[in-house]
Formats: C-alpha cells, sequence, structure tokens
C-alpha cells in the first residue's frame, strides 16, 4: 500500500497542479468529508473538486509545491506552497495578472490507500492582499507593546 504522503503528493501534483480533476475520484473516497475552511464548498468530494476547478480558473498556470510533510501510515501532513498568475475572476475580483505566492496545510486521514478524510488550509487573505483586493496589514507590530518581543 502506498505512503500516506505519496498518496497526497499525487493528489496535489494530478489535480491542483495539472488539473486532472478525475484523480480526485481515484485517490478520495466517496463517503470522506473533504474540510476547506472560508471557500463555502461543500465538505465532500465534490467540494473539493469544486475548489481546484475554481482555482485553476482563476489561476490557470497554478503550480502547487509540498516544502515539508510528516508521514504516519494512515496520516498525512504537509506544508505547501501555491503559486499562480491571477487570470480568471477569483473571488468576485476581475483578473490582474498579479503573481500569488502562498502558503497553506493540507492534513489527510488514509484508509486502503485512499483518502478518508481531510483539511486543506489556504490563505485566502494573503492572496486577496497580493492581487489588490485587500490592503495589507497598517501599522508597525514591533513598535506595539502587545506584539513586541522581549
Amino acid at each position: 500500500m502506498p505512503a500516506a504522503s505519496s498518496i497526497v503528493r499525487q493528489l496535489v501534483e494530478q489535480a491542483f497542479n495539472l488539473g486532472n480533476l478525475a484523480v480526485v475520484d481515484e485517490l478520495v473516497l466517496l463517503e470522506a468529508a473533504s474540510h476547506a475552511p472560508g471557500w463555502g464548498l461543500p465538505a465532500n468530494r465534490l467540494g473539493l473538486k469544486q475548489l481546484v476547478a475554481n482555482l485553476r480558473a482563476a489561476f490557470p498556470d497554478l503550480h502547487c509545491t509540498l516544502a515539508d510533510d510528516i508521514d504516519r501510515e494512515t496520516r498525512s501532513a504537509a506544508l505547501w506552497m501555491l503559486r499562480g498568475t491571477h487570470q480568471g475572476p477569483f473571488l468576485g475580483n476581475m483578473p490582474t495578472g498579479r503573481q500569488v505566492e502562498v502558503l497553506g496545510f493540507v492534513f489527510a486521514h488514509i484508509k486502503n490507500g485512499r483518502i478518508s478524510e481531510g483539511w486543506l488550509l489556504i490563505d485566502q487573505i494573503s492572496m486577496l492582499q497580493q492581487i489588490g483586493a485587500v490592503p495589507p496589514p497598517s501599522g508597525n507590530f514591533a513598535k506595539d507593546p502587545i506584539h513586541r518581543r522581549p
């Protein structure tokens, strides 16, 4: 049986990077819960496909790289980097041609060689800031006494 991290890597490479949505059906159980907080999509396999399709429509050159992962027999956790050029509508924002580069993480439970439950987090605020839809944070946290380091 393949390692948990290899299943997640195959999903990222095939679905997110190449747009092969059929691989979601191959690698994710039909009854699997797929959690992607903040996207307003169903928490199931169909919602995962919609998320991938929406991201690829907005960022056709989308490329995700798993930067670091932890692999256990039935679990995989990975930090990932998402890169792309904003060339299609994204969360109500028209294309800007701007590049984005954001971090996220994926955590998956594996059962019988397929994902039985997964969590996917992508830094949406940073994406929106990078396309100019949301202003960057203001102020200087270094001078803020609550956030100042000793």
